[in-house]
């Protein structure tokens, strides 16, 4: 049997309003390099950079999923409360890039509780969420709607 994390929160637990920070992260060019072989995404921007001094970001930068890949694991593993109950990340909307991730920068997610309902079911619960994620300068980077599924206790 699976040991839930002990900070893991149920669909019952779960407030509309609440407000929650995950520990920080800093990007590494290891992160960006492996990134960019896993996705196949070569682009200039990310691995060249003569090319990517020429752009506005003035260097590389983190490709923006890959900003969203690590604040996905900031969520799940470093915050606890959705290790064990999150059953499924349900979707994503209004995703925006609102600034440049660079090598060196650390970032940190927070994540607004905006609504709640059972689903069709019963059984289990949607949650929308509110995702920032925030630079070391506090800067929001990304922000998103993200929709998730969460057990409902037995």
């Amino acid at each position: 049997m699976y040991a839930l994390h002990p900070g893991a929160k149920y669909f019952e637990d779960i407030v509309v309003g609440e407000r929650l920070t995950t520990p920080g992260r800093t990007v590494t060019e290891a992160d960006i390099a492996n990134f960019a072989g896993l996705s196949g995404d070569f682009h200039p921007v990310h691995t060249n950079e003569e090319f990517a001094k020429a752009t506005p970001f003035g260097g590389r930068i983190a490709h923006g999923l890959l900003t969203l890949s690590i604040a996905s694991g900031l969520i799940v593993s470093r915050l606890g409360m959705f290790e064990g109950t999150a059953q499924a990340f349900l979707g994503m909307n209004n995703q925006k890039f609102t600034g440049a991730v660079k090598s060196g920068d650390t970032i940190h997610v927070v994540i607004d509780i905006v609504d709640k309902r059972e689903s069709k079911k019963g059984d289990k619960g949607v949650v929308s969420l509110k995702v920032f994620t925030k630079n070391q300068r506090e800067e929001v980077v990304t922000e998103g709607d993200w929709t998730m599924l969460f057990l409902k206790r037995n």
